[in-house]
């Protein structure tokens, strides 16, 4: 399989993009426009705080992805760490996707280790 030279992902913390927002959203590949309703209806059902990252957890973020690239064998290009978002620029032998999930999974499991929070059983594997 081929794969392009690299890709760009980008990806939000929680909460802090929703559908229905101004901005407009995508399920996929399908564009949604802004809904007021939708956006305050996936509110109502988030079962946390908005997530927006302090200095430390950015830092945190940059190194699980930096060390995920390394043990891959990805190349990084670049990352960009925000408050509530991160880019990423990496050339992988892999689908996009792959990599977006696994470089998601590395910032999570870096979060949840940093504030202590304990791994248990839940429905798709091993969950905080």
């Amino acid at each position: 399989m081929k794969y392009p030279l690299a890709w760009f992902l980008t990806w939000t913390t929680y909460g802090t993009w929703l559908h229905g927002d101004a901005r407009g959203s995508h399920i996929g590949s399908h564009p949604l426009p802004p809904n007021p309703e939708l956006e305050a209806s996936m509110r109502a059902e988030m079962t946390e705080d908005v997530a927006i990252l302090t200095d430390v957890q950015r830092a945190l973020v940059g190194e699980a992805i930096v060390r995920e690239c390394a043990n891959q064998g990805w190349f990084l290009h670049a990352r960009n760490v925000r408050t509530n978002h991160v880019h990423v620029v990496v050339s992988a032998s892999a689908e996009g996707s792959i990599v977006l999930a696994r470089l998601k999974a590395v910032a999570s499991n870096a979060l949840s280790d940093q504030a202590g929070l304990p791994m248990t059983a839940g429905r798709n594997g091993r969950r905080r």
